[in-house]
């Protein structure tokens, strides 16, 4: 391991994101600039197009446009809608029902479309609404949808974990997939129970009984958009189709939902939502272009082993170690969106867990889940920024009542962490 490719890498990564270059481009010239210290000029802008060309190539990459596809199909398609219902009906009635309602409605919108910001967007821009006109603060309010939604990143189907699997050199997805189950909806219990403690304390209002009949009413309503989980989740656990199958399928059964049984997305409205996907897809797959050239040059310089050497030198103690690389992403997760930063740290720090007898469908679950609360942070958050658009209220109002739930993402990150069995206990009852 060189230091001065250490400084150089590090350095001009820095400096771009100070002067505002986007992230995929900081990426790739940091890297480049790095490859350039010991490397020619003309081998070392070819090696830099073969491996961002070379990251790409991956057959499990192709779920990704799929599932994003299906998303936005999802996010026009009414599925938001009668989600909200069905949640309402099951725990509206409870102190503070309509906070539980946008977690519960913000867990399974997040889960089948498999987007954090799609969730805020969508959950939000129905439930913000609905909670203000009924008492709650519009901070309040914004700080339970942004921090709900990250659920959906972990909850399956999700396309981080497709790209862990990829940057870990092939962790089973469908092991993955099944092992955010646990994980996801005790970060939504998590979140429930602050928000229902911050309700009860403030005392806001409860929504009236919802009849047994409407609640049935509701649940065959989101039925067939419910039932979409089990078709992709339980096809790939039977072996019936890959996750990259699995996700074409769910293009397709959304289609049939959304303009079929639904009837809410025209034919005339598919250009737009096209467009729109292969916007987000092209950054997406710039993004894991460069970081794959990124870790390459890493390897190169034989980083990653120099990063888990230096880790294993502060101790060897598991306990020490998973708190080290938490606080680490804790930090990165601020500055760094989540795809980069799991294509670009996942070497460096499988390894050296690994090594200390951890389980790598474990880590991915609690990486995932670590960078999820990056995404409520400033400056990079993504899903701060929609979260906060959508309510019509600024940054600054939102931090208040976010702290506590932050406090609740990291006590269920914790325990995640130290009980691996959240993670891999459903992975193996099924074999995976």
């Amino acid at each position: 391991m060189e230091f001065l490719e250490i400084i150089v890498l590090v350095v001009s990564f820095v400096i771009l994101l100070a002067l505002g270059v986007p992230i995929a481009f900081s990426i790739g010239i940091s890297a480049l600039l790095t490859m350039l210290v010991s490397i020619a000029p003309e081998p070392a802008f070819t090696t830099m197009a073969q491996r961002m060309a070379t990251g790409l190539d991956s057959f499990a990459l192709l779920a990704i446009p799929f599932f994003i596809l299906a998303g936005q199909l999802m996010n026009r398609g009414g599925i938001a809608s009668r989600l909200i219902d069905f949640a309402k009906g099951l725990v509206g009635t409870l102190p503070g029902g309509l906070a539980y309602v946008n977690v519960v409605a913000c867990m399974l919108f997040g889960a089948i479309s498999g987007s954090a910001v799609a969730a805020a967007s969508a959950i939000g821009g129905i439930m913000n609404p609905r909670m203000v006109k009924e008492g709650y603060s519009k901070p309040f309010s914004a700080a339970v949808n942004i921090t709900s939604a990250t659920t959906g990143m972990i909850i399956p189907p999700s396309n981080i974990l497709i790209v862990y699997s990829l940057a870990s050199g092939g962790v089973s997805i469908a092991a993955l997939f099944v092992a955010g189950y646990i994980p996801g909806i005790l970060l939504g219990l998590s979140i429930m129970i602050v928000a229902g403690f911050i309700a009860w304390k403030n005392k806001y209002p409860v929504s009236d009984r919802t009849p047994l009949r409407v609640v049935f009413k509701k649940f065959l309503d989101a039925l067939p958009s419910l039932f979409l989980l089990f078709v992709i989740i339980g096809g790939i656990i039977a072996g019936i189709f890959t996750a990259t199958e699995a996700s074409a399928i769910a293009v397709l059964y959304t289609v049939i939902l959304s303009m079929v049984i639904y009837k809410e997305v025209k034919v005339a409205d598919l250009p737009d939502i096209l467009i729109s996907t292969v916007i987000t897809t092209a950054i997406v797959m710039l993004l894991i272009g460069t970081s794959m050239g990124m870790s390459w040059v890493m390897s190169y310089e034989n980083i990653p082993q120099g990063m888990s050497d230096a880790l294993l030198s502060i101790s060897d103690n598991k306990i020490v170690v998973l708190i080290i690389i938490n606080l680490i992403l804790l930090f990165v997760g601020v500055f760094m969106d989540m795809t980069p930063a799991v294509l670009i740290f996942t070497p460096i720090f499988l390894p050296v867990v690994t090594a200390l007898g951890v389980d790598p469908v474990h880590f991915g679950i609690m990486m995932v889940m670590n960078l999820c609360i990056g995404l409520c942070t400033p400056p990079v958050g993504g899903v701060l920024f929609v979260g906060c658009g959508v309510a019509g209220v600024s940054i600054s109002k939102v931090i208040k009542p976010l702290v506590p739930m932050f406090i609740a993402m990291v006590v269920a990150l914790l325990l995640v962490t130290y009980i691996p069995e959240l993670s891999t206990w459903l992975p193996r009852q099924f074999g995976l």
